[in-house]
């Protein structure tokens, strides 16, 4: 096919167009990366008591267990994002799925639980390369109206890995034992690995950054599978400047109050999440709940997460997207105060499950869609990293909390009513934001010429 002699912006080539097969196929893929990332997040909570049980430990020490995995996300975040702003996106996907599938393998035949500590450790340094990177290609390969829309149905992969993982774990743990289920979710990611490495592109937008030969001709080969048969393949070009350490966009002037609001808001949003994805299925079996019971009450929360997170993204394609989430993490302050008082009340405290997943990790995965949309291409993959990195710092630390309240005798109700600060936070924080970017589209274009999906 012959290229045509004016060049493109990329961003108009792939907003001036329908999604293609080839398109919903990168987005699939990262879908079920995403699922992959949820699937080992629900199934370490399931496999909680077990764990507990084989080692006879006290609730305060199995939680680095849960803690370990989560700080290492936040560890692999900071850095292998500016790794793939760098050396690219698909690369360190690959790269990240491959280690955390050897590890979680290794985690099978753990022979103490210092050893299960390191290995989680491992699993999430994995982790935090792959799923920011997974978001990053998703947003990039689709058109700015619907992009938002897009990056949380890829991410709903997540939920629906949570959602089943906990249930077949549930289901499983008696029969295959915690070490069955840490196997299966190594099996898992390496069977996936070769499906990547053949059929993932690298982004359009990072190979026309790096201005080589090479990579223009690899961008041609990837340009020529979105245009009809037939059709010319046009000569593409990315108005933007190449930063050389894509961290120090993240602080630039006109960017970096947003950075920090970003931050709050990941911070605080997993913190929710994972207090109550990690602990739930532990305190409601404490308080008597069957373990399958439990399972189905966690299941809500995933399902909700979903059809929440789907409803929320198209919103945020047609509004101002912090309004939509902010009004989200304001409507779940008093579902969070019904879900704490709703006792005994089992479709009272399934329905608050639900809620809080449709409002709260509905609103975390839109806020994925946020931050890729507030970066410029050339350190996306840096920004989304370190602010999943930084709400992970969150998450590490509502994992942890669970254990430590539980054993200063606090109740499940007072620990769910302590969440309330964290959702107003957000809020605000949402706010914010929203009125830092109102009327003032671009302050990335000081730090880049053109910033690509900024709304």
């Amino acid at each position: 096919m012959a290229l045509e002699t004016e060049c493109q912006r990329i961003d108009d080539f792939i907003d001036s167009r329908p999604m293609s097969g080839f398109q919903k196929r990168i987005v699939f893929l990262c879908f079920l990366v995403a699922a992959l990332d949820g699937l080992d997040t629900a199934c370490v909570g399931f496999i909680g008591p077990a764990i507990r049980a084989h080692w006879q430990l006290t609730a305060a020490a199995l939680s680095p267990v849960f803690g370990a995995g989560l700080f290492g996300t936040m560890v692999g975040g900071i850095m292998l994002g500016p790794v793939a702003d760098r050396y690219g996106r698909k690369t360190v996907l690959v790269a990240s799925v491959l280690l955390f599938g050897l590890a979680s393998l290794a985690s099978a035949v753990s022979p103490g639980v210092g050893f299960l500590v390191a290995m989680r450790f491992l699993t999430g340094i994995g982790l935090g390369g792959a799923m920011p990177n997974s978001i990053t290609l998703t947003s990039e390969y689709c058109p700015a109206k619907r992009r938002s829309g897009y990056v949380t149905l890829m991410f709903c992969g997540f939920t629906i890995g949570a959602s089943a993982g906990g249930m077949l774990t549930a289901q499983l743990v008696g029969t295959i034992g915690w070490q069955g289920v840490f196997a299966a979710g190594g099996v898992l990611p390496l069977v996936l690995l070769p499906v990547l490495v053949l059929y993932l592109p690298e982004s359009i937008r990072f190979l026309l950054l790096l201005g080589k030969s090479n990579a223009d001709f690899r961008a041609s080969e990837i340009v020529s599978k979105l245009v009809l048969l037939g059709e010319p393949v046009p000569a593409l070009r990315a108005d933007e400047t190449v930063r050389r350490s894509p961290v120090k966009t993240l602080f630039d002037q006109g960017v970096l109050p947003g950075t920090l609001l970003i931050w709050a808001l990941f911070f605080m949003s997993l913190l929710i999440i994972y207090l109550l994805t990690s602990w739930m299925p532990v305190m409601l079996a404490g308080a008597g709940v069957p373990l399958q019971a439990a399972a189905l009450i966690s299941m809500m929360h995933q399902v909700g997460a979903a059809l929440g997170s789907i409803w929320l993204g198209r919103k945020m394609d047609r509004f101002n997207p912090q309004r939509v989430l902010a009004w989200s993490y304001l409507t779940a302050v008093p579902v969070i105060v019904v879900c704490a008082y709703s006792g005994s009340v089992k479709v009272l405290l399934v329905l608050a499950v639900f809620a809080l997943g449709f409002l709260v990790s509905g609103g975390q995965i839109g806020g994925y869609a946020l931050v890729a949309n507030y970066y410029p291409t050339s350190s996306r993959s840096t920004g989304v990293s370190w602010a999943n990195a930084i709400g992970r710092i969150g998450a590490t630390l509502g994992s942890m909390a669970g254990g430590a309240l539980m054993g200063i005798g606090m109740h499940l109700r007072e620990i769910i009513l302590t969440l309330t600060v964290p959702a107003i936070i957000a809020t605000g924080s949402l706010f914010l934001l929203g009125i830092i970017r109102s009327g003032r589209p671009a302050p990335l274009a000081k730090a880049a010429d053109v910033v690509s999906g900024l709304q």
